[in-house]
């Protein structure tokens, strides 16, 4: 769908879908693993297990790639998602383990860039959590002096410092990762996953897992797979799952917005002196990315929880249309800068907007390392697992994340009138900040 120039796509701006989409699982098979999910996680630990000798079968309802893998930002960040704040009050022993799986995690995922064949774009920029207000600049230094302490590689500093747009007054520069294009990235994994000694049926969606005396069993539409253990690497479509566990993420709507071309000039002049990817200090973040193709991209903002049954669908033009206020405000100077196009795609947020992996019955095992920074995350935590499957010993950034028992409290803040909530004080915050000026 085209509204007043803005092309709305039911898949994603940076790439198109692969011609080659693999058939369905029509029958009955065997294998060693069989993995539920063609996300990074998924396609990262079936990569693995196959590269280590297993008979392994990887089944995606749509296409390995189709869903967040190549919708997102393309933000490699090596920070753990959520408040670094509330996240190291509330797991304060578990905090600098946490720091440390988040940015092994950028530089296995930078690892695994280099082995593809595929060209994904990538820039080590680096990213900065980024302040637009006072407030939000005290709030950048606490964060930056807890991940610092935690042993994160952060630099504070104001925007000219940092190299930011003028819109932005400070932050701190998470030194690791930077830039890429998540979708070339996704069906890169893709093709090497493809070129593997795995087993890849798409269109096949999984209806059922269910464990059995002699292994595990997964039903799906044309047949069955007979595993001796199954991989779930389902994030924000876990809930479809009854073997998965309950409350184990909630899955919402993220929304993302790319400009027409920028002319080099037009963006050196507002600052961006060194394209690194920004995330704001709000309730509800913004991000915003330079791209190889002369565009901004930009996102989140507003968050929608899930009515219904999870599917393809184009973006609310209401919300793209907030996206792009919000992106004005920034970037004043390029207010003629017009959107060309608008997608979005399902995330899966934990209750405890940490990554996690464990096991949910007996040989069936979960990996979701998403919360907004599944593009480092997602592939190391899937082939972490998928090593320990391979008979490794509990490595320690697994243990980090690893749940002993399946259990997840109900989130409280993760519902529609909480996120409108969030939006909402976000919005008074930025209307206050403008009127002093």
């Amino acid at each position: 769908m085209t509204t007043l120039g803005v092309t709305y796509s039911a898949f994603t701006g940076w790439v198109d879908p692969p011609t080659d989409v693999m058939p369905a699982l029509e029958g009955e098979l065997m294998c060693d693993v069989a993995v539920v999910g063609g996300g990074y996680a998924g396609m990262a630990a079936a990569l693995r297990l196959a590269e280590r000798g297993a008979d392994v079968v990887l089944l995606e309802a749509g296409f390995c790639g189709c869903g967040a893998a190549s919708r997102n930002a393309g933000q490699l960040t090596g920070a753990p998602a959520g408040d670094p704040q509330l996240l190291s009050t509330l797991h304060p022993r578990r905090f600098p383990a946490l720091v440390h799986f988040a940015e092994e995690a950028v530089h296995f995922t930078e690892k695994l860039i280099g082995r593809l064949t595929t060209d994904c774009e990538y820039e080590p920029t680096g990213n900065v959590g980024a302040a637009v207000s006072k407030g939000q600049l005290r709030k950048a230094r606490r964060n930056a002096r807890i991940l610092h302490t935690a042993g994160a590689g952060v630099e504070f500093g104001d925007g000219h410092d940092l190299g930011l747009p003028e819109g932005f007054v400070g932050g701190f520069l998470e030194r690791l990762g930077g830039l890429l294009n998540p979708g070339k990235f996704a069906l890169g994994l893709r093709e090497a996953l493809l070129g593997s000694g795995a087993r890849v049926f798409e269109r096949t969606a999984v209806r059922a897992v269910e464990p059995s005396r002699a292994g595990v069993v997964v039903s799906v539409p044309g047949g069955r797979v007979r595993a001796e253990r199954v991989v779930l690497a389902t994030n924000a479509y876990s809930h479809d799952l009854a073997s998965a566990p309950r409350r184990l993420a909630t899955p919402l709507w993220v929304s993302m917005a790319e400009t027409e071309p920028i002319k080099p000039e037009r963006l050196a002049a507002t600052g961006w002196t060194s394209r690194s990817g920004i995330a704001t200090q709000h309730l509800l973040m913004q991000s915003y990315r330079p791209t190889a193709r002369g565009t901004i991209m930009f996102g989140v903002r507003r968050l929608q929880p899930a009515r219904g049954a999870l599917g393809a669908r184009e973006p609310d033009p209401a919300v793209v249309a907030d996206l792009a206020r919000g992106f004005y405000d920034r970037f004043p100077s390029l207010r003629d800068v017009a959107l060309q196009r608008a997608w979005g795609g399902w995330v899966a947020l934990t209750p405890s907007w940490l990554p996690v992996a464990g096991e949910a019955t007996r040989n069936v095992f979960y990996a979701i390392g998403c919360n907004g920074h599944g593009l480092a995350q997602a592939p190391y935590l899937g082939t972490l697992l998928a090593d320990r499957l391979a008979g490794d010993e509990l490595h320690d950034d697994l243990g980090a994340v690893w749940r002993a028992r399946p259990r997840f409290a109900p989130s409280l803040v993760l519902n529609a009138p909480t996120l409108r909530a969030a939006w909402a004080i976000d919005r008074m915050s930025d209307r206050l900040h403008s009127f002093r000026g």
